[in-house]
């Protein structure tokens, strides 16, 4: 199980804005945000944990998106699905795959994908039937 996934970001106040907008529609809450340092993290309502933290790099370069690296968020519905990716549009992202099913990862797999406006990769998927 994961402990927690940090995104680097290079606009704090812009991830946090996209971020802040977006996750709430998978259910996860705001656990903590420090400006100063500048961090925030999100945990899943009903969990401590797996965190899901975006902040400047603690080495303090410049944030990159890595090539093949993503982070998949687990979403309670296609509905859901659905909802995250147009509101992640509407917050600055870009799409990187629209929402549908992916039969090639399994019969019942929907997911969408899409690129964080510092250009990170993110997934949001369903494995329920639909």
């Amino acid at each position: 199980m994961l402990s927690h996934v940090h995104i680097g970001i290079h606009d704090f106040d812009r991830a946090f804005a996209f971020y802040a907008a977006v996750l709430p529609e998978l259910g996860w809450r705001l656990k903590f945000v420090e400006r100063a340092r500048p961090w925030a993290g999100w945990q899943p309502g009903a969990a401590d944990r797996p965190l899901l933290l975006v902040g400047t790099p603690y080495d303090r370069a410049p944030a990159s998106a890595g090539n093949g690296q993503m982070v998949a968020l687990l979403a309670p519905s296609r509905a859901a699905v659905d909802a995250f990716y147009d509101l992640a549009l509407a917050h600055g992202a870009t799409g990187d795959g629209e929402p549908g099913l992916r039969t090639e990862y399994h019969p019942h797999y929907y997911g969408a994908y899409l690129r964080d406006p510092d250009g990170n990769k993110l997934g949001v998927c369903c494995h329920h039937p639909g």
